[in-house]
């Protein structure tokens, strides 16, 4: 069975890659005759919908359960930060007018830094905390004028020990800056079938827990490192709680 969850996720990996390759023209011509304005729609609505056959040639069913009726219409979106295949579920999540985080170095990838770019997605060297602060700074105007929701791994990276890796500060500073809530997404189940850096799938059901938002407005500097830890106490235990496998 693993040779066949092998040639699954060769498949997928090369059917993204396609994907990515039919959506550049798409939100480049779009981006250019609407001035910028295709971003939110595709990103709220086209993005989920060319997740879709990538799940399907995987064996995933993806879930997502909102545990608040109402979303904040601007909030910071933290996810759990675990395993290869998040990039397809961050994507699958359909967030209203969100822009992603991402490391830098996914821009020497021509197609990713040519959409990135186009779409106004924000990229940071993640080995230098303080530049990477200084360039969320630099888009907080962008961020306030279009009111626009980010989407950011707090851990930083999925390389990590333990269930729930240290969470940097970024993500909990842009929130008191800005002055937006934090809406913590959890991913169920892309640990057991994609731990790591790994790049075999197996097939099971994936499900993103969209948690209610927590209230910034009374956090301070001081404050912070009491609230990041607090929030990364939540996760852990989300992490402890739930089934160990969420196999087919």
């Amino acid at each position: 069975m693993r040779a066949l969850y092998a040639i699954r996720s060769g498949l997928a990996i090369a059917l993204f890659v396609v994907l990515m390759l039919v959506m550049y023209p798409i939100v480049i011509l779009a981006n250019l005759f609407t001035l910028g304005h295709a971003t939110n729609p595709m990103t709220q609505y086209v993005l989920p919908w060319f997740m879709a056959p990538c799940f399907w040639v995987l064996g995933i069913r993806f879930k997502r359960e909102f545990h608040e009726t109402t979303l904040p219409k601007q909030a910071i979106y933290i996810f759990n930060h675990n395993a290869t295949i998040d990039l397809l579920t961050i994507f699958a999540l359909g967030i209203p007018r969100s822009r992603y985080v991402a490391k830098w170095e996914i821009q020497y990838i021509p197609v990713f830094f040519l959409l990135g770019r186009v779409t106004g997605q924000i990229f940071i060297k993640r080995q230098n905390s303080k530049q990477a602060v200084q360039h969320l700074h630099k888009q907080y105007k962008r961020i306030l004028k279009q009111r626009l929701s980010i989407v950011i791994a707090p851990e930083g990276t999925r390389k990590h020990e333990g269930l729930v890796g240290p969470f940097k500060k970024g993500p909990f500073r842009m929130a008191i800056d800005l002055g937006i809530p934090i809406v913590p997404v959890f991913f169920e189940g892309n640990r057991d079938l994609n731990p790591g850096d790994a790049l075999v799938v197996t097939p099971g059901t994936i499900r993103a827990h969209i948690m209610p938002a927590i209230d910034t407005s009374n956090w301070s500097t001081s404050t912070l490192p009491k609230h990041i830890e607090d929030v990364r106490n939540l996760y852990i235990g989300w992490e402890e709680s739930s089934p160990q496998k969420s196999v087919a």
